[in-house]
């Protein structure tokens, strides 16, 4: 897989959570350490996502905002 993006995160599926249009997937980027994402219901059939199963998250972003409280 070669892409552009430079956030290229590897992880263990943990969770799936499929609904009629979107689908929530969670990866196990480190022990201890998830992300999730909201992908369409058909991208998720299609690429055969399991529980258990290995993938990639990508993040690209043209800007990454931080924010602190008062």
């Amino acid at each position: 897989m070669k892409i552009s993006a430079r956030n290229v995160l590897n992880g263990k599926i943990v969770g799936i959570v499929r609904g009629p249009v979107t689908t929530e997937v969670t990866l196990e980027i480190a022990p201890g350490v998830q992300i999730t994402s909201t992908i369409t219901s058909n991208s998720a059939q299609t690429l055969g996502l399991q529980e258990g199963g290995v993938a990639y998250g990508v993040i690209k972003a043209s800007s990454v905002m931080i924010g602190v409280d008062d």
